[in-house]
């Protein structure tokens, strides 16, 4: 302990901290010694939005911040690695009728140890999605934001922002063909916090490289070469939920794609009667030019609802981004149209502005 209290050590951590890095990619790393380290990180995430009416077709008009969290992770032991986040969502945006003041919340808290490729231990506070766009990083998305649909788990599970609290076995066995994430988590609690606990499940097979990090990435600007088809099951009591999807990275003539399918059935039956059966279908494909720094993209989700015309819709949107920096410093901006089955349409218009470093 004495050892590591030297003014030397000390100082030599501090100047690790501020020293400007020499490069995007270079990390701000506290390190302790060979086992242990710190390094700290932000994504800030500027956001104008014009959403139409669909009613009076006029416009709501917000300037906010879309996320603004801190991150800290880190390795705290050989093969024992922590990742944690804060976040204070939709900062100045007026959301049912009030303006979002300051809020933040832990977003991710978990710890993970690893004892293989093939398996590894987390705990805590974890993002629990079961298809592709429901388990990706925010910091590299191809579209602005999430699929309308991918999160519609959330709120009947009474998670955190898609997140729930418990532990996950995940792994790469098979050379890193195959991925598997099995979880068991709080989920939705009664009053006596007896009911059963919520499980997870997800099967996904590499073609090509795996995709190997805690969140998904949405575009690797042409740095990797993945493709990936996968499934998963979420059950509580007689809730179900299913998911099929297939993913897309790779370098193709003068850029690079990235593209996604994903399938999700909810289905709350009598324990989450808030969410009715549906299907949801969310595709999106973006074509990174280097040589520009620009992507073009494109997105749709359509929802299904079981029985009834009440709440289904389609969601599209297209759109631009000037990737001045990569995912470290971009510029996006999207023209979308809400379209329900019953009743009118809605335009969206979305400019956003990030700034990612981790």
């Amino acid at each position: 302990m004495k050892k590591l209290l030297r003014p030397g050590v000390l100082a030599a951590s501090a100047l690790a901290l501020f020293l400007p890095a020499g490069s995007v990619s270079a990390q701000a790393v506290i390190k302790v010694n060979d086992d242990v380290n710190f390094k700290f990180g932000l994504l800030l995430q500027g956001q104008a939005d014009w959403t139409q009416n669909a009613v009076n077709e006029s416009y709501a008009q917000n300037l906010f911040l879309r996320r603004a969290r801190l991150i800290v992770g880190g390795q705290i032991a050989k093969n024992v690695t922590f990742f944690f986040e804060t976040d204070s969502p939709n900062l100045g945006k007026v959301v049912g009728g009030t303006k979002v003041t300051t809020g933040m919340i832990v977003q991710d808290a978990f710890v993970s140890w690893k004892l293989s490729d093939a398996f590894t231990l987390d705990g805590g506070l974890i993002l629990t999605g079961i298809a592709h766009n429901s388990l990706q990083s925010a910091a590299s998305l191809v579209s602005i934001d999430y699929g309308p649909h991918s999160f519609l788990f959330s709120g009947p599970e009474q998670n955190v922002v898609g997140r729930d609290t418990g532990f996950q076995v995940r792994g790469y066995p098979a050379k890193k063909k195959l991925e598997y994430r099995v979880g068991i988590w709080q989920g939705n609690r009664d009053a006596a916090s007896r009911n059963a606990l919520r499980t997870t499940a997800r099967l996904q097979y590499n073609f090509l490289e795996a995709d190997t990090g805690f969140f998904y990435t949405g575009s690797s600007l042409g740095k990797k070469k993945i493709f990936a088809i996968g499934g998963g099951v979420d059950v509580q009591k007689d809730y179900k939920s299913y998911a099929l999807d297939a993913y897309v990275d790779h370098p193709v003539g003068a850029g690079a794609v990235s593209g996604q399918v994903d399938w999700i059935r909810y289905d709350g039956g009598s324990f989450l009667s808030s969410l009715p059966k549906q299907d949801v279908i969310f595709g999106e494909v973006g074509y990174y030019l280097p040589k520009a720094k620009v992507m073009p993209f494109f997105s749709v989700s359509s929802k299904d609802v079981a029985s009834t015309d009440a709440g289904d819709e389609t969601r599209w949107s297209v759109g631009l981004g000037y990737m001045a920096v990569g995912h470290n410093l971009n510029l996006k901006a999207a023209y979308g149209k809400v379209d329900p089955k019953v009743g009118k349409s809605a335009n969206q218009f979305t400019i956003q502005l990030q700034a990612f470093y981790f």
